[in-house]
């Protein structure tokens, strides 16, 4: 939710854009300020990570009939065929997957990303929508940060929240020291700027820059052994029964939705600048670009001690998630072939209003969850794991090694336009110790003690990436990516363009 301020005008003039010699005149650059392109976000409802999941949280009510309608809209005949196609190679798939294992996982060293990655490396992270990039930061450094988080929590006492509130795991901690360090390392943001690269744009003049990464605060885990409570089922963020409803967001997968699902591009950035991926402003719901979820290590961890699991199907995946609520069984005892379009019910397997998107061996029994979702292989202090923001992914149900499991959740986004308002009110939110603008509200860590601060920011990329320094026009950018840059430099620094900051 957004609550507008006062608009504030600027005269814009024909403006040169640094390091190049393109003069770019008005009616290039679009004119407007911080507060009339980007209002301020309101802070969302108090909650933990367990609101945004219906397994955690409790079944949510089935979904009006007015879906049953968008169905009819959406439906076309030659879904049909494709809906064939997908089922026959999901069968070949899943047995590859089971067979292979966590093998299947594309892992690669930070020194392949500084001197650019291989084409076969390229094609089997596409392909998979997951990478584990190793040694990018020392494993000593990513120790002191996790001792660092658990001096902080201890110093912070009863006013820490987390789930479950009686033995917390994840930690509603996102303002601390060692995350700002984190967040601002040389070397991670080099990482960040090599996957974003892997994504490209369709349309030129798409307001993003992929070679700027930013900043998206996330919170932290420490999982200790023996726990069974933060159990995420396979599930999908940034939206749910959004990829449907919300026509920008449907766009993205505009190719499966006209019977064309081979041609599905899950790696083009420009469709997903016009998604709405949180049209019930939940709580813990993206509402951003976030091409890469992500996490860096803070201890070793392996299978089966309460790590990470992913279903390494990307493109095929997401072609039968989305044509999955046009079918059903045709009997309550059909087999996986003998089923039927059903373009009468309000049924969205596994989609909720406010909810994240679940999915189990029930809603979605032809990906075969229980023998595809495959446990990342061992990680050590400082390994980075990166997956697409459509990958299918979960958290093992125990925890059943013998000492903790420790993350950093830190993604990968790049600078957009369209973003450049939630970076600044994240920026404005960890000023003063505040949860993220996508996460539960609430005082946060306001009353903290030894909270970060400005001062443990990393260098001027560093400063970039948390939106306190202004962004430089890259020689060589396109039109769209230098709009980007200056609207967003617009919308952080109001006050350089002549206008006030509007009051958050």
């Amino acid at each position: 939710m957004i609550h507008p301020s006062p608009l504030h005008v600027i005269v814009c003039k024909p403006t040169m854009l640094p390091r190049t010699n393109r003069l770019v005149a008005p009616s290039t650059l679009r004119c407007m300020t911080a507060s009339n392109y980007a209002p301020i976000r309101k802070p969302k409802k108090e909650g933990s990570i367990a609101t945004i999941f219906s397994s955690l949280s409790g079944a949510a009510p089935p979904l009006p009939t007015r879906f049953a309608d968008l169905k009819k809209e959406i439906w076309r005949d030659t879904l049909l065929q494709s809906w064939r196609e997908i089922l026959n190679e999901l069968y070949v798939a899943v047995e590859e997957v089971a067979e292979k294992g966590a093998n299947i996982i594309p892992s690669v060293h930070f020194s392949d990303l500084r001197k650019g990655l291989s084409q076969d490396q390229v094609s089997a992270i596409r392909k998979r929508g997951v990478v584990i990039v190793r040694a990018a930061i020392p494993s000593k450094e990513a120790l002191g940060w996790k001792q660092s988080l658990r001096e902080y929590i201890s110093l912070n006492g009863d006013k820490v929240k987390g789930f479950p509130e009686s033995n917390m795991q994840v930690f509603e901690v996102y303002n601390s020291a060692a995350q700002t360090r984190a967040r601002t390392h040389p070397a991670l943001l080099q990482t960040q700027r090599a996957i974003l690269q892997l994504w490209h744009t369709s349309n030129p003049n798409a307001r993003l820059s992929l070679g700027t990464p930013v900043s998206y605060y996330d919170r932290l885990r420490i999982r200790q052994p023996g726990d069974r409570s933060f159990a995420l089922v396979p599930h999908i963020d940034g939206g749910s029964i959004e990829r449907w409803e919300d026509p920008g967001f449907r766009a993205c997968f505009g190719a499966i939705l006209s019977g064309r699902w081979r041609e599905h591009d899950p790696f083009d950035a420009a469709p997903r600048l016009h998604a709405s991926q949180d049209l019930y402003e939940a709580p813990n719901q993206c509402s951003i670009f976030r091409p890469w979820q992500g996490w860096t290590s803070l201890s070793a961890t392996g299978p089966g001690e309460g790590t990470l699991q992913v279903a390494p199907l990307l493109k095929l995946a997401t072609a039968y998630l989305i044509l999955r609520p046009f079918f059903k069984p045709r009997t309550s005892s059909s087999d996986l072939d003998d089923w039927v379009v059903d373009l009468e019910s309000a049924d969205f397997p596994g989609s909720q209003m406010g909810k994240t998107q679940e999915l189990n061996d029930k809603t979605h029994p032809h990906l075969q969850l229980s023998r595809t979702m495959v446990s990342v292989p061992l990680v050590e202090p400082g390994d980075q794991i990166y997956w697409h923001c459509d990958m299918i992914h979960a958290v093992e149900n125990l925890h059943d090694g013998k000492t903790n499991s420790s993350v950093l959740y830190i993604p990968a986004v790049p600078l957009t336009a369209r973003d450049a308002g939630y970076l600044r009110d994240q920026r404005e939110h960890f000023n003063r110790g505040l949860p993220a603008p996508d996460f539960p509200g609430g005082e946060g860590e306001s009353r903290f003690l030894s909270r970060g601060g400005k001062e443990h920011i990393q260098g001027d990329a560093g400063l970039r990436a948390l939106g306190f320094k202004k962004f430089d026009v890259p020689q060589g950018a396109s039109a769209g990516e230098a709009q980007a840059i200056l609207e967003a430099n617009e919308i952080l620094f109001p006050e350089s363009f002549g206008a006030k900051a509007a009051p958050l």
